[in-house]
């Protein structure tokens, strides 16, 4: 088969899609992946092949970092950027399966051309259900004509798509909750997923190296966020965290990650000389992982005003470290029954304070537990969340 990946991604360094797509080549497809290369870059549009993967680069706006303003605007040229890309760079692959993911939610235009051109088969993975989650923590007003305009490009989203893949119960029922024209019969889990490292654990010296390189005591237990660090974290959530940990001296945050309000929270540990969390903008990921292998627990952060069932990837860098999580997020996810059912970590409401230390000292207290909440997350993520188990769920309706 042929098939055709769009993606905002970088595809280049492991990921939930870059895995993927190795996993449907490995099963003797032929992929192509359409992915922006943001004009910062000063690269031109071009076909190269990339660890086996035929990658377009399409040269577009500036999408990461940069204001709303000329984000928006370079997001919704993207269509028609891609879509010129791909009738000069494929116009003779004939393309079997398209296969796309949220967000963005614009991709519906470039989507059905390619579907009618070749009449191929569609499969969304739905990884945002947008615009909800920005009406959801106030970016956006629900009777706006912004959110009318994103409301129907979700809808021709959904509409063209031959198949839907969420990534959890949770997420399905609300889509079909909310859509009631959606053939329910379309609609399925993909959870994220990824290949999992055959890692061994670091011994106590090269912990106590990792650490003292990045400025981590060795003597406490260390409790790591990495990722976005923007709204839909619940940053004021994470500030009041941070400031409760200064009264503690057993435990450790380090955070790791870039987004709108990265500055909000390392202006608040300057300027309050917090010493009990340190925080680093993004890093290389071989740099990531190797900080991430030496902290104890992962932590996952979501804005309580969230009605959607979020599901982070980030949890898969953690269970493949083997480590426990402990999660603070809205109480309509249903990552806390997967977490529970997986017995990997513990879960609380964002903001509640009292809860999230609750669970904090009950992991620190017991090395034992500590040490089997996180082999529980290694073998449930190879159960669960596995590459190879990602595809045969989207391979076999073709």
């Amino acid at each position: 088969m042929n098939i055709l990946f769009l993606t905002l991604g970088f595809i280049e360094s492991r990921g939930i899609y870059t895995d993927l797509m190795q996993e449907m080549r490995a099963k003797e497809n032929e992929v192509y992946v359409v992915t922006p290369i943001e004009k910062k870059y000063n690269q031109d549009t071009s076909l190269m092949k990339i660890n086996g993967l035929n990658v377009l680069k399409v040269k577009t706006g500036n999408i990461q970092k940069v204001n709303k303003i000329e984000k928006g605007i370079s997001t919704l040229m993207l269509e028609k950027q891609f879509i010129k890309a791909i009738d000069k760079f494929l116009s003779s692959v004939k393309f079997d399966l398209i296969v796309y993911s949220t967000p963005p939610i614009t991709f519906s235009n470039v989507v059905n051309r390619i579907k009618k051109r070749d009449r191929a088969k569609t499969y969304l993975m739905l990884k945002d259900i947008f615009p909800q989650n920005a009406v959801d923590i106030d970016m956006m007003k629900k009777d706006g004509v912004l959110y009318k305009f994103f409301r129907r490009k979700e809808i021709s989203l959904y509409n063209i798509s031959d198949y839907i893949g969420c990534m959890s119960q949770g997420n399905v029922d609300f889509l079909l909750k909310h859509n009631d024209f959606i053939d329910k019969n379309k609609v399925e889990i993909l959870p994220n997923t990824v290949t999992p490292l055959n890692i061994g654990s670091f011994k106590k010296e090269e912990i106590n190296k990792i650490r003292s390189k990045y400025n981590v005591p060795i003597n406490k237990k260390v409790l790591v966020y990495g990722g976005n660090l923007g709204k839909p974290q619940g940053i004021d959530f994470i500030i009041d965290c941070i400031k409760e940990n200064e009264k503690r001296d057993n435990t450790f945050f380090v955070i790791v990650g870039s987004g709108t309000d990265y500055k909000k929270i390392s202006s608040f540990i300057k300027e309050n000389s917090i010493k009990n969390t340190i925080i680093y903008p993004y890093m290389p990921k071989e740099d990531y992982d190797k900080l991430v292998k030496a902290c104890d627990i992962g932590l996952v952060f979501l804005d309580k005003r969230f009605t959607i069932p979020n599901i982070p990837s980030r949890i898969l860098t953690y269970m493949e470290f083997g480590m426990p999580i402990i999660a603070a997020t809205d109480k309509n996810t249903d990552l806390n029954q997967i977490i529970e059912t997986g017995k990997f970590g513990l879960w609380s409401e964002s903001g509640k304070l009292d809860d999230f230390y609750e669970n904090v000292d009950m992991l620190i207290r017991d090395n034992q537990s500590l040490k089997q909440m996180g082999m529980n997350g290694r073998s449930y993520l190879e159960k669960n969340f596995t590459s190879d188990r990602a595809c045969s769920i989207i391979m076999k309706h073709f």
